[in-house]
């Protein structure tokens, strides 16, 4: 089954019918813990380099994902703004796992390349839950 991408409104219907499903936030823990939207887990798909302050992908994001969802769990997947959470679910079917939605949009919408504008609301200026908190990452991977 291909990876389905569904805006944030989009995503949070087809989750009230996919009993089971995990709902994984892949941005960094301090973009978690700025916001989240509620009810997700937080594995991130790309890791902060404090050295260069660059990003590159977190070598530990299936392991962690496989130790607590099992492949055929429906997972839908969000970051900032829908770009890491697509390459997060093309590294999740590699891995074996078949029902992926990417939130298009993610967090913060979609913006146009060119302008910066935003042409897609992401989950928070939708008006869907959210929630504030710590990030669950540490003792995810423990």
């Amino acid at each position: 089954m291909p990876i389905r991408e569904l805006s944030p409104a989009d995503a949070q219907a087809a989750m009230s019918a996919a009993p089971g499903h995990v709902f994984v936030d892949v941005r960094t823990v301090e973009e978690y813990e700025g916001g989240h939207p509620a009810g997700t887990i937080n594995v991130p798909w790309a890791l902060r380099d404090p050295a260069s302050g660059g990003m590159s992908p977190n070598p530990e994001f299936v392991a962690v994902m496989r130790k607590h969802v099992p492949p055929g769990t429906p997972v839908f997947a969000s970051c900032q703004a829908g770009v890491r959470s697509l390459n997060a679910c093309r590294a999740l079917e590699q891995a074996g796992y078949t029902q992926l939605v990417s939130v298009a949009g993610g967090w913060g919408g979609k913006r146009d390349p060119a302008t910066g504008a935003i042409v897609a609301p992401g989950w928070k200026d939708a008006g869907l839950p959210t929630a504030l908190g710590p990030s669950d990452y540490a003792r995810l991977r423990a």
